[in-house]
C-alpha cells in the first residue's frame, strides 16, 4: 500500500505554504523529511494525514483518496506523533496508550483484554511500562514523546506519521526510537517523519526528501541524497562530512 500526495498546494486560509509537491511513502519503508524552520515539514505532514486540507492536488491511501475517507477508516490507516504534547488531565500512561486502540472500537467502550494486552506490549517495547500507572501530566517531555509513539504503535496502522520523533528525548532514547523506526519498517509499517539531524535520516530512512521554502530540491535514497553539497544547498550552511575510510559509512556535523 501507498500513501501518496499527488501535485500539492499545502499551506493555510491565509497564505501558501508549499507548491507542486509530490511525496510517495510505501508500507515497509521509512522516509526521513529534512529542511529548515519554517520549511513547511509539518503542514506537509498534517496535509498528507489529513489534518489540514490541500489546496490542490490530492492525497491518496492505495486507490482511494483520503477525503474519502472516515475517520475511523483514516484512524486505522494513520496514526500520527506530534513534535510536542501536553495533556490537560492526568490520565495514566496506560490510558494514553490505550486511546490508540479507539480505531478499533468505540470512544465510550471499555478497553477488551485484548486492547490492554496490546496496550501492555507496546509500553514494553518503548521501555516505559513502569510508568504505566504515572500520571502522563508527571512525566518528563521525553516519557511523554515515548508514550505518544506507543500509543500510535498500539493503534495498529498501515502507517506512522511522526514530527521530529526525537527533539526531546536524550542520547540514549534517540537511539532507541531511531531502532523502533527501523523495526516497524521491518514488521511492515510505513514511516514517515521529520528531522534535523541528517545523521538520524541516514541511519533510519531508506529515502530522504529535502523541502527548503515549500519546495522540493531533492528526493532518493538517503546515501545519494544526503551529502555535503546537498546539505549546504538545504541549510544554507556549511556541513562537514565525514567519513569512515574501513565501512564507507558518513556523518555530518555543522561546519
Amino acid at each position: 500500500m501507498i500513501l501518496a500526495g499527488r501535485a500539492l498546494t499545502i499551506g493555510y486560509a491565509d497564505h501558501v505554504v508549499g507548491r507542486d509537491l509530490d511525496v510517495a511513502l510505501a508500507t515497509g519503508e521509512v522516509l526521513a523529511l529534512l529542511g529548515p524552520n519554517g520549511s513547511g515539514k509539518t503542514t506537509l505532514l498534517k496535509t498528507l494525514i489529513g489534518l489540514l486540507a490541500p489546496k490542490t492536488g490530492d492525497v491518496l491511501i492505495g486507490d482511494r483518496t483520503l477525503s474519502s475517507l472516515t475517520s475511523t477508516e483514516r484512524a486505522r490507516l494513520l496514526a500520527y506523533v506530534p513534535q510536542s504534547h501536553m495533556a490537560t488531565f492526568a490520565f495514566t500512561v496506560e490510558t494514553i496508550v490505550l486511546m490508540g486502540r479507539t480505531a478499533h472500537g468505540n470512544l465510550f467502550s471499555r478497553p477488551s483484554a485484548h486492547d490492554r494486552a496490546v496496550a501492555a506490549r507496546s509500553l514494553e517495547r518503548f521501555g516505559i511500562a513502569h510508568l504505566a500507572e504515572r500520571p502522563y501530566t508527571m512525566i518528563s517531555g521525553g516519557e511523554r514523546q515515548l508514550a505518544l509513539l506507543a500509543r500510535a504503535l498500539a493503534q495498529e496502522p498501515q502507517f506512522i506519521v511522526l514530527d521530529e520523533p526525537t527533539a526531546s528525548l536524550d542520547f540514549g532514547n534517540q537511539g532507541k526510537v531511531m531502532r523502533e523506526i527501523r523495526a516497524l519498517a521491518a514488521s511492515g509499517h510505513g514511516v514517515l517523519f521529520t528531522t534535523h539531524d541528517p545523521n538520524h535520516a541516514l541511519r533510519a530512512a531508506d529515502r530522504a526528501y529535502l523541502l527548503r521554502g515549500g519546495a522540493r530540491i531533492a528526493e532518493g535514497m538517503v546515501g545519494e541524497v544526503l551529502n555535503r553539497i546537498q546539505l549546504e544547498k538545504l541549510y544554507d550552511a556549511p556541513v562537514e562530512q565525514l567519513a569512515d575510510r574501513a565501512t564507507g559509512a558518513s556523518a555530518f556535523l555543522p561546519g
